[in-house]
């Protein structure tokens, strides 16, 4: 007989809906929720299956509103659709919400009950966890005992992860491996060895989580011995292998091993080229990518980034137009490469192409402009991000440090909701960038009052302040802290360190942080030979500079400065003019305007004027402000006054505004007698300081940072400058038999 037509009916119509579904789903996971939204309002026939594919493409794209009206429109639900629809508020991390869903469910399931253990061991809300698991009313279930294990071994509470997994009733391999896994992911490879050891039945997950495990913990040799002993390896095994040879750059063996791979998916054909792009073989990456029988948007994505990494943007672009479905991924990585060479307006283009836009591509636009300086126009696109998140806000605070706006940039930092580490940290770093060692300090205080713990890098800016602000005893007490802290053995701060200590003039300690260094890099040699230099320590500076070649460590631009500098404190003409010709033959490092300026000052301190001056004229830099400074200085101690004309025109014109420049001279022409320019000097700088900054200096007295700004009434202490005057005449009368300064007294 043949079937009824009616029957044959249903069961195309079922299957046509079903189709529709995974047509949803797909859409959904390529982020096209609009076109996935069509698809859904063309069914006729929609079953509990179409809304909950479509609840599920809303939520996994952030949409959780959209999810929620959808599932509020719902007339008939089951089980399923409440758990799609709290498994959305879990993915979204809206546990509040989640939690008010499963009080009011009709019924609930174990993957129910899972779900809000899950949820909560996600937050970090583990005793909540426990609470929910004690009400489970089917205790022989393991998905909520399994949720339980997972969420307290994620946290690194092994001890109770273990204490849940012997109290239960019923053990699954799920069971084992929640266990396994924790241990593995938090890298304690000894616990896990002698875990899965116990282990009376394993699976390829198993093997899997020990081979990742020691992939992450760079034991590639235990890896790979793991992995030759697996029963059946899969495609996740050959994989993590390959992954693990890749991430550590030992391509030969990646290579090889996806040369055996019995069966090649898409996942292992992109892992493969993510290794050639990683170590910037392109053209490997780009013959691989030809030979994939199958492309997704991954490998798309990892062919345009890896162009972007050797700068062949064009060719990158290229991918970008053959694409058959443009992601979001891959316009962002072509929008990051368009940034990175300085093309901001194509980037700027591609962006505004963009149908959806993620966090990671608006957060890489508004970078952009931020890197080149185009502050209004990241301002702009950042009031128009829809949903900031912390690297929104951090970007613009660097941004606005980055030129100078701090007042706008602690703007930003007061209107965040919620401030992290990062974004102390940029504010921390905007104040040194700009010289406002004081308020750098200030922030590193007030970010302990709001219970935020620094790290290496918040360390390291305020040590730089103290260094800059010569505030040994602030130092010193952040140096306590450090040890404290437990950030001591980071080399980043421990250079920091030698160089704040150096600074202060506290030679010994600096010394003292450089020999308590297991490894040293080229860093801390720097810090130590510019310390030297800095204190007029010149044979310790060339003691270190021997035993750091002895050591085999290849000196750079930086520590050829401190060299020259420490030749120029101790006068040592001849010595650093060696020293400079060793720089560029035998080192092949180009001179820099510092480097020159470090031997201008060198020579114009022995009085060899015209030497330096020729040297400034034939040198292949643009000659800095520290350059000219130097020789200008130099010819006010020797009184060449036809070389500080020279100098001095040349430096007012790259620092208008800075009234030392004009000091200096007008003292020049006051020593050599010339009044008319004396007073001419001072009328310009009185009219190019107009509206500028008032001069500001500082001074650590007790413990305390002390600040003046010129023409501050607030500041006068005529009693105390009288105190100081009355100390200075006595050392005065001694030393040069002055018998009565009281009339200088009368006049205050």
């Amino acid at each position: 007989m043949k079937p009824h037509l009616g029957i044959r009916s249903r069961v195309e119509q079922g299957k046509n809906v079903f189709n529709q579904n995974q047509k949803i789903i797909h859409l959904g996971k390529q982020g096209n929720v609009e076109e996935a939204k069509r698809v859904f309002s063309n069914i006729l026939h929609k079953n509990h299956a179409t809304y909950n594919s479509m609840i599920t493409v809303f939520a996994k794209n952030g949409r959780v509103s959209d999810a929620q009206q959808l599932f509020d429109k719902m007339s008939h639900r089951n089980i399923i659709s409440w758990n799609t629809m709290i498994a959305g508020y879990l993915h979204n991390n809206m546990v509040e919400q989640a939690n008010k869903l499963f009080d009011v469910m009709p019924e609930r399931d174990s993957f129910s009950w899972a779900l809000m253990i899950t949820c909560y061991t996600r937050k970090g809300e583990l005793e909540k966890a426990r609470e929910l698991l004690e009400l489970v009313p089917d205790k022989m279930d393991t998905a909520c005992w399994n949720a339980m294990i997972a969420g307290y071994a994620k946290k690194g509470r092994f001890n109770d992860a273990e204490k849940v997994f012997e109290e239960m009733p019923v053990k699954d391999l799920v069971s084992y491996n929640s266990l396994l896994a924790g241990y593995t992911q938090n890298g304690k490879m000894g616990l896990a060895m002698q875990f899965f050891e116990r282990m009376d039945e394993r699976n390829g997950v198993s093997w899997n989580l020990m081979v990742a495990g020691f992939v992450n913990s760079c034991d590639l040799s235990s890896a790979w011995q793991f992995f030759e002993k697996i029963p059946d390896p899969n495609a996740v095994s050959w994989v993590t292998m390959l992954c693990g040879f890749a991430r550590h750059g030992r391509i030969v063996e990646a290579r090889k091993l996806f040369d055996r791979m019995p069966c090649k998916n898409v996942v292992s054909w992109n892992a493969m080229i993510a290794a050639y792009v990683q170590d910037l073989q392109i053209d490997e990456a780009v013959k691989l990518f030809k030979e994939m029988p199958y492309k997704d948007c991954v490998s798309w994505t990892t062919i345009i980034n890896g162009y972007v990494r050797v700068g062949k943007l064009d060719e990158a672009r290229g991918v970008y137009n053959q694409m058959p479905y443009k992601d979001v991924a891959a316009k962002t990585a072509l929008m990051s490469g368009l940034i990175q060479n300085g093309r901001v307006d194509e980037a700027s283009q591609v962006f505004s192409q963009l149908g959806k836009r993620d966090a990671i591509c608006w957060n890489s636009m508004i970078a952009g402009y931020c890197q080149s300086g185009r502050m209004g126009e990241a301002f702009n696109l950042f009031r128009q991000m829809p949903i900031k998140n912390a690297v929104s806000w951090n970007t613009m605070i660097s941004g606005y440090a980055q030129v100078g706006q701090m007042d706008r940039a602690a703007e930003i930092f007061e209107s965040m909701g919620e401030r992290n580490i990062v974004s102390w940290n940029s504010l921390i770093t905007g104040f040194l960038q700009n010289s406002l060692y004081l308020d750098a300090l200030k922030s590193f205080v007030l970010m302990g009052q709001e219970g935020k713990k620094p790290d290496q890098s918040t360390f390291a800016c305020s040590l730089c302040a103290c260094a800059n602000l010569a505030a040994s005893q602030v130092g010193k007490q952040l140096h306590e802290f450090i040890l404290k802290s437990g950030y001591i053995n980071d080399l980043f701060v421990r250079n920091a360190l030698i160089a704040m200590y150096a600074k202060c003039g506290r030679v010994k300690s600096a010394e003292q942080v450089f020999k308590d260094i297991d490894c040293v890099d080229l860093i801390s040699w720097n810090s130590l030979i510019s310390g030297y230099a800095l204190n007029g320590y010149a044979s310790e500076a060339f003691w270190a500079f021997e035993q750091m070649l002895s050591e085999r460590m290849v000196p750079d631009e930086f520590t050829f400065i401190g060299m020259l500098s420490a030749c120029s404190h101790a006068g040592l003409a001849n010595q650093g003019l060696d020293l400079f010709k060793c720089m560029i033959e035998d080192f092949a490092i180009e001179p820099l305007a510092e480097h020159y300026s470090c031997l201008v000052d060198l020579l114009g301190r022995v009085g060899r004027l015209e030497e330096a001056f020729d040297i400034v004229r034939g040198m292949k830099v643009k000659a800095n402000a520290g350059l000219w400074g130097s020789l200008l200085a130099a010819c006010r101690v020797h009184k060449n006054t036809e070389l500080g004309e020279i100098a001095a025109v040349r430096l007012l014109e790259l620092e208008p505004h800075n009234a030392s420049n004009y000091i200096t001279l007008s003292n020049m022409h006051a020593e050599a007698g010339r009044w008319e320019e004396v007073e001419r000097l001072r009328v310009l700088m009185r009219e190019r300081r107009a509206g500028k900054l008032p001069g500001c200096s500082w001074i650590e007295v007790q413990n305390q940072i002390q600040n003046f700004v010129s023409d501050d009434p607030g500041k006068l202490r005529t009693e105390n400058i009288k105190i100081m005057l009355n100390t200075l005449s006595a050392h005065m009368r001694v030393k040069c038999n002055i018998s009565d300064m009281k009339s200088v007294f009368d006049i205050l």
